[in-house]
């Protein structure tokens, strides 16, 4: 059904008055691209990598924006892990917009990326997609796959920036090792808490691992590195089933790599990677002896729960509580290591670490928690590698501090 001139003319009104009255607020490649009128997309046939976060500064979808303009030709749909809803666990199938003809093409069933017979007929592949900054999150792997799949069909690629939910000043963890690279959640060798936005990252692999996609960014505006998602003025839109706040999407570089060990991360339950336990944990002892490591920014209560779902699901599981108290002091990967090495010390015989490769990023890293290593000398043992990368990323950052 086409719209009316009068009533597109109404929404581009609307979308005019409603930037003016907010000049304070961040706008995303979105609602930039938006307040443009969608000029770059005119006359296109566009292929759209979107989720339930894929909306403007109103909340309104990205389908739907795209759907109203008439010189646009949206043609398909691509939707990375938990679907075009983000509510589906696991795989899932191809299928078909409700109520419209549109394929939607399932990025995570039978193939991770998408086949060349998708983009044939395409002029334009757009990513937008919220991501949360971890390296382990999956959805920047299908932006990377989506790009060299472009490149190879040589569509042009398009990237719509959001923010770095936890900020893009802070970088953790260690470079991904090149023999665990060409994982799903462990695709190139960046760190674990990468400190860039989508947009960024999509710069940074184009150019630094050979993707070779005609790639271009539509850059936020009011944007800066020091902002976390709630000084954003954007509505927090669960990216996940289990990201269900701000506070676990700060704590899930560090403390999430547990979910790869014998350790209930909360799924399940309202707290998803607020809270950490099993049935063989003593939380009165786990919380004094994180508490005892006088980690900046966060505090840990004992508590007990019991998962709907996922691991010990219907069993009582005694954990802790995270609660990050200074998120601009807060460290997760280092508290993250604490959390395990605490875990490996006081439960040897239950817990079960050796599953955390892909999630760190390096191998030796389970092997000195085993043997008792200090957490700093671990953290010393990547330094010189995260201060490489550091330098390295400087080029292709867009926002300022």
């Amino acid at each position: 059904m086409k719209t009316s001139p009068i009533i597109l003319a109404s929404i581009l009104l609307f979308t005019a008055s409603f930037y003016a009255a907010c000049p304070a607020g961040v706008r995303t490649g979105l609602d930039v691209l938006e307040n443009q009128g969608f000029r770059e997309l005119k006359g296109l046939k566009v292929g759209l990598v979107t989720n339930q976060t894929g909306i403007d500064s109103r909340g309104v979808s990205n389908i739907e924006l795209l759907s109203l303009c008439p010189e646009i030709k949206l043609a398909a749909l691509f939707t990375p892990e938990h679907g075009l809803k983000g509510t589906v666990e696991g795989d899932y199938s191809s299928g078909r917009l409700e109520g419209r003809d549109i394929p939607v093409y399932s990025l995570y069933g039978d193939t991770r990326r998408p086949r060349p017979e998708w983009l044939q007929g395409l002029d334009i592949l757009v990513f937008d997609i919220q991501d949360i900054g971890t390296r382990f999150y999956t959805y920047i792997s299908t932006m990377a796959l989506c790009m060299q799949a472009a490149a190879e069909a040589r569509v042009h690629f398009l990237v719509l920036d959001r923010p770095n939910p936890i900020g893009g000043l802070v970088v953790e963890g260690p470079v991904l090792e090149k023999e665990l690279t060409g994982n799903f959640i462990a695709y190139y060798p960046i760190p674990v808490r990468h400190g860039m936005t989508i947009g960024e990252l999509a710069l940074f692999f184009n150019s630094e691992f050979g993707i070779g996609s005609d790639l271009e960014v539509v850059r936020m505006e009011n944007w800066r590195r020091s902002m976390f998602f709630d000084q954003t003025g954007l509505s927090w839109i669960n990216p996940s089933p289990n990201m269900k706040t701000l506070d676990a999407a700060l704590l899930y570089p560090g403390l999430g790599i547990a979910e790869a060990t014998n350790l209930s991360v909360g799924r399940g339950t309202e707290l998803p990677f607020e809270l950490y336990g099993a049935p063989y944990v003593d939380s009165r002892l786990l919380a004094k002896e994180l508490n005892g490591k006088g980690l900046e920014g966060i505090r840990f209560k004992d508590t007990t729960f019991v998962p709907s779902a996922y691991k010990f699901s219907g069993q009582r599981c005694q954990g802790i509580r995270a609660t990050v108290t200074d998120r601009t002091a807060f460290r997760s990967l280092r508290a993250g290591l604490y959390l395990l090495s605490s875990l490996q010390k006081l439960f040897p015989k239950d817990f079960e670490i050796s599953g955390i490769d892909l999630w760190i990023g390096r191998k030796e890293v389970k092997e000195m928690i085993k043997k008792g290593a200090d957490v700093d000398k671990i953290i010393s043992g990547w330094e010189e590698d995260l201060n490489n990368f550091m330098k390295l990323r400087e080029k292709y950052l867009l926002y300022p501090p």
